[in-house]
């Protein structure tokens, strides 16, 4: 359990190296998307490599994409519901800012650190269900909820197919069921790179770190994380004691399922023309509670 402890600790502390060294002016908010292009393009990417190569992927395995998928589509389903008597516009903003969950840019370093290669394989095929969700499938169901449209089948399919962590992800399930390995060098290579993926991705998460929400936002925030930490805890529980994988892989996905609001949301809730301020504190708080819960869940559940 220390050693759980002095782990979260050090990802705390980076996060809070981030923060402290923007509000000094060493770096700035330009830099989070300099920092974010070297996450999600070259040292997220290489540790999906590294991590999943050489790893038995069962048939069986493939309801884990399913679980992220069909727990995305559960969030929008009910924050669709709880806002019948309200306004598109209210129906649009919980559609798209209750789903969705930051696996790239802080579940999976978190994963990488704490739950090992197992965790990392599983944390790989939860994210193919929930780039989905995450990168345009949210975004077309609120924008179609708000304007009228019809679901943007050509947006989702571009989003989908200029994700680098997605093609990694689906690559290397491929590979792996088909028994190909990767030469030596390319994951020795790959290893080296992504072993700097918890550092950058900690780092960024602090630069990017902000609340913008007043006191009259807060009751607005308390509501969006209320009801998604709950259903998470319902999903959790089914899926730990449910599902008929190894323990390490039950942990991993009840683990999964408490991560913050993906990080892309509140450029979304932009695109949407919605309260950005309210969609980027939901989004900071988040990463707070999830880290709270996460840390928590690992010190009970890990011997």
């Amino acid at each position: 359990m220390i050693d759980i402890l002095i782990r979260a600790g050090c990802f705390i502390g980076i996060i809070l190296l981030g923060y402290l060294l923007k509000k000094v002016g060493y770096f700035k908010e330009s830099d989070f998307d300099v920092l974010s292009k070297i996450t999600v393009r070259i040292t997220l990417p290489a540790a999906i490599i590294s991590s999943m190569a050489g790893r038995e992927i069962s048939l069986d395995m493939m309801v884990i994409p399913l679980i992220a998928l069909l727990g995305g589509i559960l969030y929008m389903a009910i924050g669709f519901v709880i806002n019948l008597k309200n306004s598109r516009a209210q129906r649009a903003f919980d559609v798209l800012n209750l789903p969705g969950y930051n696996i790239g840019n802080f579940t999976l370093p978190f994963v990488q650190s704490f739950l090992g290669p197992v965790g990392v394989l599983t944390t790989s095929l939860f994210d193919v269900g929930n780039v989905v969700i995450c990168i345009g499938g949210a975004y077309s169901i609120a924008s179609m909820i708000k304007y009228g449209r019809g679901f943007s089948l050509k947006l989702l399919g571009k989003a989908l197919i200029t994700s680098v962590p997605l093609m990694c992800h689906l690559i290397m399930v491929t590979l792996n069921l088909l028994g190909v390995a990767l030469p030596a060098p390319v994951l020795s290579f790959a290893e080296i790179i992504g072993a700097a993926n918890p550092f950058i991705a900690m780092l960024m998460i602090g630069i990017g770190f902000k609340l913008s929400a007043n006191r009259t936002q807060l009751g607005a925030v308390a509501r969006i994380l209320l009801l998604r930490y709950g259903i998470a805890a319902i999903l959790a529980v089914c899926c730990y004691y449910l599902l008929p994988f190894p323990a390490e892989m039950r942990i991993t996905l009840a683990v999964l399922l408490f991560s913050p609001i993906g990080s892309v949301v509140p450029a979304f809730t932009s695109e949407l023309k919605e309260d950005v301020g309210l969609s980027s504190a939901i989004n900071s708080i988040s990463i707070i509670c999830s880290l709270v819960i996460m840390v928590t869940l690992l010190t009970v559940m890990l011997p």
